[in-house]
């Protein structure tokens, strides 16, 4: 909560931790375009190892992070298939069709993933002049469907399917610790068979700025270069990697309060709005609802309280929690949403 605000749009409005501006006062720093940055050096190993992966990099941005995957991962001229509400897909400026030349093929995604049958169903499509596929890009969490957790044997389902394709497959995984949290496994058991994933520090993890990209030796043997041709090369990027360090280290169990919190919003929210949403559905740390089974202009109304909160399309809203709204600051989006109902 700042300035007497509760911030409910995003996860991305976190503010580093005094640990953290702490860490980053104090960095040990190099080049990292050298890979002379040992900060940088030490967070990219806690991330190859935490991953299960061979390598990792730091990047600013999660964007950049899953357009470094795709251009490493797809061929030119070829489908790469992901959710229809997929990040990759929706929000991140049609990218992958100009960075790595692939064109992304949207499936439905109403149970809040991709299915082995879909892959499958549009690898059969090939031999009907559909174009031919490259690769895979799953999402989790994956955001519009309530940061909804794929679980171990479905990600090892869709990785086993997309072999069979001879697929390689990457997973946005920006808030894959909400999801290890919540079905109290690791990432690197949800990310087994992906050749790559990325997560973010600057969402759940509260960190100011930076991602990480995931491989295998293989794949990452490229990515430095790629990274490059981004615009992504750093110098004394220690700075901003020391607060990811903290992240890793004191900000993952955390995160259970967020999903907790989340859960008491969505409870209040289907109290008060009947039909909107099915607080059993929400396992991490976002609700999302449809805007024709709320009060019309909702998100306007709130603000009048001093809550914000913002949509992901014309028809939905999204309120996440996170490290910066505690109890109290919930209490008042609840109290808001009561004034609102009135």
């Amino acid at each position: 909560m700042s300035d007497g605000i509760v911030d409910l749009r995003s996860d991305t409005v976190t503010r580093p931790t005094p640990a953290m501006r702490r860490a980053m006062a104090e960095a040990e720093v190099g080049d990292d375009e050298y890979g002379e940055d040992p900060t940088v050096n030490r967070l990219e190993a806690m991330a190859a190892e935490l991953t299960g992966k061979d390598r990792a990099m730091f990047v600013p941005s999660g964007t950049m992070a899953n357009q470094l995957a795709l251009r490493l991962l797809g061929r030119a001229g070829t489908d790469v298939l992901c959710a229809d509400r997929a990040h990759v897909y929706r929000y991140e400026n049609a990218a992958t069709a100009q960075n790595a030349g692939v064109q992304l093929r949207p499936l439905a995604d109403e149970p809040g993933f991709l299915t082995p049958d879909q892959i499958e169903s549009a690898c059969a499509d090939q031999a009907h002049h559909l174009s031919p596929i490259s690769a895979v890009a799953i999402e989790n969490t994956h955001m519009a469907a309530s940061g909804r957790p794929l679980r171990v044997q479905e990600v090892e389902a869709i990785t086993a399917v997309a072999r069979a394709h001879g697929l390689r497959v990457h997973c946005d995984g920006a808030r894959i610790w909400n999801a290890a949290i919540a079905l109290a496994t690791t990432p690197a058991a949800l990310t087994v068979g992906c050749d790559t994933v990325m997560f973010c520090f600057s969402k759940g993890l509260s960190a100011p700025v930076g991602s990480i990209l995931c491989g295998s030796n293989a794949v990452m043997e490229h990515a430095h270069s790629e990274r490059a041709r981004l615009g992504g090369g750093m110098r004394q990027a220690g700075v901003i990697a020391a607060a990811g360090i903290v992240a890793l280290e004191q900000m993952v169990e955390r995160l259970a309060e967020d999903h907790a919190r989340a859960r008491r919003l969505a409870g209040a929210i289907a109290d008060r709005f009947p039909g909107s949403v099915d607080p059993a559905t929400i396992e991490t740390n976002i609700v999302c609802a449809p805007l024709d089974r709320l009060p019309d202009k909702i998100v306007e109304r709130l603000a009048e309280h001093g809550i914000r909160c913002g949509t992901i399309d014309a028809r939905t809203v999204r309120f996440v929690t996170h490290h910066d709204v505690d109890d109290s600051g919930l209490d008042r989006a609840i109290t808001a949403l009561d004034a609102v109902a009135e």
